[in-house]
């Protein structure tokens, strides 16, 4: 028999995929959250992996600037305009962007409704995700691509659960996963945080036994920030503003500086211009690298409207786009996702991809 804890999560799911159908908004997309796994606490304890001594860079090597210039110049197909490519520091050397295009398969061990991480066995999914690393290399010969493996490590929830928080971490032993299906293909993990009625400040230092290790870099979710609005994750769509953008990348600084890492990586996902408020007021770093993702789902000419609003209109540094290989073909006639080809031609075309 079911307990009444148990039924609560299968009421809010059901819940979240009706949300789903029914969203009409530009882009829009609803995630469904994870079902609180039993070895599963609030808080997380370290394992082994998540204490290892990160690996010291070579800070001595100096920046290509000149391939640095050329690829931004090729992100925008040769064509400058007052807002691309987007006037901003050089980075620290050991940058991955420009120079690399990342590949992401996105989601989370505990529930298949979340992405492709946790719907699909191990290897099929690694083998699909090279596959798919593949294509965007054929696509785009100027730039090399970096698989990554894109992990939710704090996911909002439907409950308060305890303190009130509307979201729970994943154990250390979940995160671990992660970073073992990485180095199977050298690729990078990225930990996202859905943050409920918790805050940054709150969740971004539980995860730092990871993000001090030079392959491991951190997304954060505007869509399921809840607690100024005081609703449940799921029911409307949240926001961060710049000061939180500009909390989370400081953080990395911090980081990138204690620990000599390479320059880190922060996505914040987006699709509509309320989930981050204040744009022009987001700083950039040399120790950080800001990628603004498109994370809606729904037909091409509707995500490249939430891409050219949410993310053209208003640049920050870097852009990314999410591919959805269930929820984009929900809508007849469209039988296929966006190819590498159509989404490349963007402008400006998107340095990070995500499928989920």
């Amino acid at each position: 028999m079911k307990s009444k804890h148990d039924l609560s999560w299968i009421f809010f799911s059901l819940f979240v995929l009706f949300m789903a159908g029914c969203n009409t908004q530009g882009g829009a997309k609803v995630k469904a959250p994870a079902a609180p796994p039993k070895s599963a606490r609030d808080t997380v304890k370290q394992s082994a992996a998540s204490t290892a001594p990160p690996v010291k860079i070579d800070s001595s090597r100096p920046l290509d600037t000149t391939l640095y210039k050329k690829l931004v110049m090729h992100l925008v197909h040769d064509s400058a305009s007052a807002k691309w490519p987007v006037k901003s520091p050089y980075p620290m050397t050991g940058a991955i962007l420009p120079f690399k295009r990342i590949v992401a398969y996105y989601g989370n061990f505990y529930n298949a409704g979340m992405g492709i991480l946790g719907e699909t066995p191990t290897d099929s999914m690694l083998a699909h995700l090279m596959a798919e690393v593949r294509k965007w290399q054929a696509a785009d010969s100027a730039v090399q691509v970096l698989p990554a493996i894109h992990y939710i490590a704090v996911t909002a929830q439907g409950q308060p659960g305890k303190g009130n928080k509307y979201r729970l971490r994943m154990p250390f032993s979940q995160i671990d996963k992660a970073m073992e299906l990485a180095r199977k293909i050298n690729a990078i993990v990225i930990l996202d945080v859905q943050v409920g009625w918790s805050t940054l400040q709150d969740e971004i230092p539980t995860l730092e036994p990871y993000l001090k290790l030079p392959n491991v870099h951190l997304a954060i979710d505007p869509e399921f920030s809840m607690k100024s609005s005081g609703r449940k994750p799921g029911t409307i769509i949240g926001t961060f503003s710049a000061a939180d953008i500009n909390y989370a990348s400081q953080y990395l600084v911090n980081l990138v500086k204690k620990y000599n890492l390479p320059p880190k990586i922060l996505v914040v996902h987006r699709f509509t211009n309320d989930m981050v408020t204040n744009y022009k007021s987001i700083i950039l770093h040399p120790e950080t690298q800001i990628v603004m993702d498109m994370d809606g789902w729904g037909f091409p000419a509707k995500k490249v409207s939430s891409y050219k609003l949410a993310e053209a209109r208003e640049p920050v540094e870097f852009t990314g786009f999410k591919l959805f290989y269930k929820n984009d073909i929900k809508t007849p006639p469209w039988k296929t996702i966006m190819t590498p080809q159509q989404v490349l031609k963007l402008y400006p075309s998107p340095i990070y991809i995500q499928y989920q």
